[in-house]
């Protein structure tokens, strides 16, 4: 089993993904709330939420939000913004313990794409959203985002016979709109409408100076050697040049649908 789909894995990171992971992903999250009206009538969902990046954004337009998680490390963070329109539960995603039809929209911003069964993320997402309602899910392209993306990258320049992370498999069945467009149709929803988000990551450079934090338990960091370790470092000083921070274009596709 993928380290990423094990709860204790998220439950360690939950910390460092808030600090790193959280601010980016935000920026997603807000593209994804800008595609669908809420109001403070609104009953949203945040299924695999993180540390909640759009949960809490989606609570300033004074929705009332449940975030969803099957990492107690990652809700006892949303928990602690102590929010009085947002609740947070351990849930697991591909069996969500929910009444079906319950929700105004449901989000999912890069969760869903990481379960063992995503296709049956997708369906009970729809499952409780109501009739009308919409469900909105954000995925990377290409190998992932951010340090994850570029440290593949520079794996694949570097050492080309070095096997890569395994990324989930939801990515890539994904990562055409065509086909994204498809499996929202299939799992319940109809009428999707795909969009291409991509912002930048800005690397500090500085970070480079303690890359164990920087690159996190990236299994493409972990599985490189000392020796390894520094050509990498090299490379992304020689790509950043004499700049201070190094921008890592991070495509994502956002999808939209109705109930």
């Amino acid at each position: 089993m993928p380290e990423f789909e094990k709860p204790d894995h998220w439950d360690t990171a939950a910390e460092h993904y808030e600090k790193t992971a959280h601010p980016f992903t935000a920026r997603y999250a807000e593209a994804a709330l800008a595609r669908v009206a809420l109001t403070p009538q609104s009953r949203v969902l945040d299924v695999a939420a993180g540390t909640g990046a759009l949960a809490l954004a989606a609570a300033r337009t004074g929705a009332q939000v449940l975030a969803t998680d099957f990492s107690p490390g990652m809700i006892a963070r949303i928990a602690a913004a102590d929010l009085p329109n947002v609740e947070a539960r351990v849930m697991d995603g591909q069996a969500l313990a929910l009444p079906k039809a319950s929700f105004d929209a449901v989000f999912s911003i890069f969760g869903v794409i990481m379960f063992p069964d995503w296709r049956k993320g997708l369906a009970e997402m729809a499952r409780v959203t109501r009739p009308g309602g919409h469900g909105v899910v954000a995925t990377w392209q290409e190998r992932g985002a951010a340090t994850f993306l570029l440290l593949g990258q520079i794996r694949q320049k570097l050492f080309p016979t070095h096997e890569g992370m395994t990324m989930p498999e939801a990515v890539k069945a994904l990562s055409e709109p065509e086909n994204f467009g498809h499996e929202l149709v299939t799992a319940g929803f109809r009428d999707p409408q795909i969009e291409h988000v991509t912002y930048n990551y800005e690397l500090d450079v500085a970070a480079l100076t303690t890359p164990d934090t920087l690159f996190g338990m990236s299994p493409d960091w972990i599985s490189l050697n000392d020796a390894e370790k520094a050509a990498v470092i090299a490379e992304v000083r020689e790509m950043a040049g004499d700049r201070s921070f190094l921008p890592i274009p991070s495509a994502a596709l956002i999808g939209v649908a109705q109930r």
